[in-house]
């Protein structure tokens, strides 16, 4: 099996098992500082972004970052709504094509950044919902930072952890 088709299903896997049985604001501010609150820990200056639809439920940018992160999380968080996945899933998936992003699909990529650190909140019984999305690490660091707090928060492990599933993190839809 190809390296890209390995990590697209281990992508897959990610976005099946971090889902919510429930979101509401108060979720959303939860994830927003716990992920600040693990970066600046580690040092890392960082934008995050959370958005429900079209609604921003919370933005933070770490100091070090610039009006430059704000637009990578907007461009990143296009790609998560207009493809129901990660916005990593969608850059390897676009490498293993061989395209980009205004070649396969005819979308401006100063619109769509299909590069990782975007990521789908998927509630259960509802579908993708909202995306949170980080900028500001290298390679693949912010997804990483991403799945590493909705792992915390969730209960879920990685694939050979002995934990997987959902969790109501807090109260609401």
């Amino acid at each position: 099996m190809l390296k890209e088709d390995r990590l697209l299903e281990e992508l897959l896997m990610e976005e099946e098992r971090l889902q919510f049985e429930s979101f509401s604001n108060e979720t959303a501010l939860q994830i927003g500082l716990a992920i600040v609150h693990k970066a600046m820990a580690e040092r890392q200056s960082i934008t995050v972004d959370i958005r429900r639809g079209r609604h921003q439920l919370f933005h933070y940018a770490c100091p070090g970052t610039s009006a430059d992160n704000d637009d990578w999380v907007l461009r990143k968080a296009r790609v998560v709504e207009r493809f129901q996945h990660s916005s990593y899933y969608m850059e390897v998936e676009l490498r293993a094509s061989g395209r980009t992003i205004a070649e396969r699909y005819f979308l401006d990529p100063s619109e769509y950044a299909p590069y990782n650190g975007a990521f789908p909140i998927q509630v259960r019984k509802a579908g993708v919902i909202g995306v949170i999305a980080v900028s500001g690490l290298s390679g693949d660091l912010d997804h990483r930072l991403i799945v590493s707090v909705l792992q915390e928060l969730l209960g879920a492990e990685a694939p050979d952890g002995d934990r997987a599933g959902a969790a109501n993190v807090s109260g609401g839809t």
